[in-house]
């Protein structure tokens, strides 16, 4: 299958996400948010755009790169958003970053070292890039393994498969790939405490409970649903 085809075929989910997937994003954004830096951005993988909504507020200029051309012209035109459709493989920028958001984008990818490898041509040498992808570590992955659900917390399940992921980490593993391409990580944080799933949690939990979890998490996040790793050059 062409790197075309999967991405047209997880756009199709990214369209139709529930009201907690839409706060998950939100939660993300809150966590990356204080170690943005400059007046630049480059973000990858918009989806549906609720990301790109909250970047575009906090840089004069966005530049969002996708490769389905049905998310892009789903995203709203914002004056200082420029929407670019190329596979992250061929997108090739005319200009440095001071950040680039790679939020859900490596467990995507057929060659993740190679992307991180570019991305970090991306950035100004004062740069920093954020990575941000699913814990295999996650409280709902692990109580999926003991229940036989998964033979694995590494296993792919239905969502995963769905949205087009190729692998799931966990921080020891997203550690070695980014320290493999001469990045270093400065902070790593949790995002959200999932002990169930997504719909699970959409169906019956109050937001309340959304906000609290999260919360929560914050103090743990190698059993946190996502893992984000802010990173920069590595100057040794």
């Amino acid at each position: 299958m062409s790197e075309e085809v999967r991405v047209s075929r997880a756009a199709e989910f990214y369209s139709v996400e529930s009201e907690f997937d839409k706060k998950l994003i939100e939660y993300r954004f809150r966590t990356l948010e204080p170690y943005l830096t400059g007046k630049s951005c480059l973000e990858l993988g918009p989806g549906s755009g609720y990301m790109t909504s909250m970047l575009s507020d906090s840089f004069p200029t966005l530049t969002v790169v996708e490769g389905s051309q049905q998310l892009l012209d789903e995203l709203p035109d914002i004056p200082n958003v420029r929407k670019v459709c190329s596979l992250f493989e061929d997108f090739e920028p005319d200009e440095k970053f001071d950040s680039v958001v790679l939020e859900h984008v490596l467990e995507h990818v057929d060659e993740p070292l190679e992307l991180l490898s570019r991305a970090k041509l991306w950035l100004k040498e004062s740069g920093r890039l954020f990575v941000g992808v699913p814990n295999a570590n996650s409280l709902h992955r692990l109580v999926a393994e003991e229940m036989g659900l998964l033979s694995s917390k590494f296993d792919l399940n239905e969502r995963d498969i769905n949205f087009g992921h190729r692998r799931v980490y966990d921080l020891k593993s997203l550690s070695e790939s980014i320290n493999a391409v001469g990045l270093k990580i400065v902070k790593t944080e949790g995002v959200f405490l999932k002990p169930l799933s997504n719909g699970q949690i959409n169906e019956h939990w109050s937001v309340e409970m959304w906000d609290g979890f999260y919360r929560v998490g914050r103090h743990y996040p190698e059993l946190c649903a996502e893992l984000l790793c802010v990173c920069e050059i590595s100057r040794v």
